[in-house]
């Protein structure tokens, strides 16, 4: 049997059950569609009663709203659409009086093109301060008309866009490795890292508890900025490479060394968690070495297929690989950028990271597989030693909106790619509180951003809070034994005897089985905890997850 350990100590974030937060899908107070943060401070309660320590807010920064916040043109304001620095305020201290910390999203590898720095450098000249804090090339050819290298946007298309200078002449090209909206910043110049220095410094000085950084990964470029083209099957964001030229280079890990600094020079633990897509456990883990951030987003494990050795194996390897640099594993499932679980694991083609579904996708799943599926693998995660994130709407049981129609589409996939790809709107469409009412209770006008699929309403907070064999009260279940068995501190050991088709480990006195088979699998004797769907006497079913005490 082999023994793995999540390296135990005090600070919260070491095995906190973290809720992110869409701002824009969770609830709108104002009735205008969009999301906003008095309708967050308005469910507070239903996320501590549900059991989470912290939640993680997606961008709410003012923005133009290109790419849904994630393209920011003021770094220390709350855009309109969500509110004011009065409500962000009221909402930061009434989580803190629940007991739930704040994390906040800062996109640190591009800004808006209205951020007064890209307005100021297109009024600037070539080579001039005001274009050093963008990645502003030449052109190749002997008239400059082609882009300084082949770098394709994760959007789709070129990742290059050239200027037309005031006096109507083609200018210089800028990078922007999303949409053509969002240049990137240069971190090679100490300007730009004093600037988001000071940015970190005003988030911490009103209180936040930390920040989830967007792109982590992709801060700094390779010198020289060589051609790359990427698996055109991976995925779109670098975990299914080594050695992209604009992924996880080296120098990036110094900018995280000074922001651990900086952190460190505040009370209570204030955490960075990384979105860094890369290829191994062992690699994402550099990025929580002891003086850099505190997590990392286990993407490895979230695109592992629906497989008992799969899944195995990443367990395994990230219980020694973070562990092993003084760190959690970080584990997810779903979030704004992925297919729900729910869908995502009941999938019967190829689907990479950033297509999403649509009408026209091949291999759509079977709903109720897809459910149960998602219910086995959320029960397997909350289990696991380290820190866990929850999407909004998974506690729900939501699948993934696959019918929206084409005009109501907005994810920049969707028209970078003229409709090839559908993009994220799918796993980014409001979610429902209450059955019968207008929007299912995001609203009190029935506007929304992006449409709700019917079926829904019958996946409504409301019904599932009547219903103690729904989604909801599954999550709540196994928050509540989580945080008291103490299984984000624990120690997993793997159980064999169980055949290649079976997860089984014991946390502490918490015995998991997993039944990825294709027949049902017998119990051992102990007390069901809970389970992810109903047993069959002493024998698991298909797609069912427990916990046991064993005696």
């Amino acid at each position: 049997m082999t023994l793995l350990t999540e390296t135990a100590g005090s600070e919260w974030w070491r095995s906190a059950v973290i809720y992110q937060i869409y701002p824009r899908s969770f609830a709108d107070n104002n009735g205008d569609g969009m999301g906003d943060l008095p309708g967050i401070t308005s469910h507070l309660s239903d996320l501590a009663s549900l059991g989470i320590d912290a939640i993680w807010l997606s961008p709410f920064m003012t923005s133009p709203q290109k790419d849904a916040g994630y393209d920011v043109a003021d770094y220390c304001d709350v855009d309109p659409i969500f509110g004011t620095m009065s409500d962000f305020d009221v909402m930061l201290k009434t989580a803190h009086t629940l007991g739930i910390r704040v994390i906040v999203d800062l996109v640190p590898n591009h800004s808006s093109d209205q951020h007064a720095w890209f307005q100021q450098a297109l009024a600037a000249a070539p080579g001039s301060p005001e274009r050093a804090r963008y990645m502003f090339r030449d052109g190749q050819g002997p008239d400059g008309s082609l882009p300084p290298n082949n770098w394709d946007s994760v959007f789709g298309g070129s990742a290059w866009s050239r200027l037309t200078e005031p006096d109507g002449a083609p200018g210089q090209w800028y990078l922007h490795l999303f949409d053509e909206s969002q240049p990137d910043f240069d971190w090679s110049n100490p300007e730009v890292r004093e600037y988001f220095e000071g940015v970190l410094r005003f988030w911490l000085d009103r209180g936040v508890d930390g920040f989830r950084v967007d792109v982590a990964h992709g801060l700094i470029k390779m010198d020289g900025l060589p051609d790359y083209t990427p698996d055109p099957e991976g995925g779109s964001m670098g975990g299914d490479a080594d050695d992209v030229p604009y992924w996880g280079q080296p120098a990036v890990h110094e900018i995280y060394r000074e922001w651990h600094k900086l952190l460190a020079t505040y009370d209570d633990d204030r955490a960075l968690c990384a979105e860094a897509w890369l290829p191994t456990p062992e690699k994402t883990a550099l990025w929580v070495r002891p003086d850099e951030m505190h997590q990392a987003f286990n993407f490895p494990y979230l695109v592992t297929e629906w497989d008992a050795v799969a899944l195995r194996r990443v367990i395994t390897e990230s219980l020694r690989a973070f562990p092993g640099v003084g760190a959690p594993p970080t584990w997810v499932l779903s979030n704004h950028d992925v297919v729900r679980h729910a869908s995502r694991l009941a999938l019967t083609a190829d689907n990479p990271q950033g297509d999403g579904i649509g009408p026209k996708s091949q291999g759509k799943p079977d709903p109720a597989v897809g459910l149960r599926r998602a219910r086995a693998a959320t029960t397997l995660m909350l289990a696991l030693p380290g820190s866990a994130y929850i999407y909004q709407g998974e506690e729900l049981g939501l699948p993934e909106a696959m019918e929206i129609p084409d005009d109501a589409r907005q994810d920049p996939t969707w028209f970078r790619t003229n409709g090839e790809r559908y993009g994220r709107d799918g796993c980014r469409v409001p979610i429902p509180w209450q059955s019968g009412a207008p929007a299912y209770g995001f609203n009190d006008t029935g506007a929304s951003w992006l449409p709700q699929p019917e079926e829904w309403a019958g996946l409504t907070r409301d019904l599932q809070e009547a219903d103690s064999e729904s989604t909801l009260w599954l999550y709540r279940t196994l928050l509540a034994e989580r945080r008291e068995r103490g299984l984000g501190v624990g120690t997993l050991e793997w159980l064999e005897g169980f055949g290649d088709d079976v997860i089984a480990f014991r946390n502490d006195a918490v015995t998991v089985i997993v039944n990825i088979g294709a027949a049902p699998v017998q119990l051992p004797a102990g007390v069901v905890v809970t389970s992810s769907g109903p047993l069959e006497g002493a024998q698991l079913p298909v797609d069912t997850a427990v916990w046991l005490e064993t005696v």
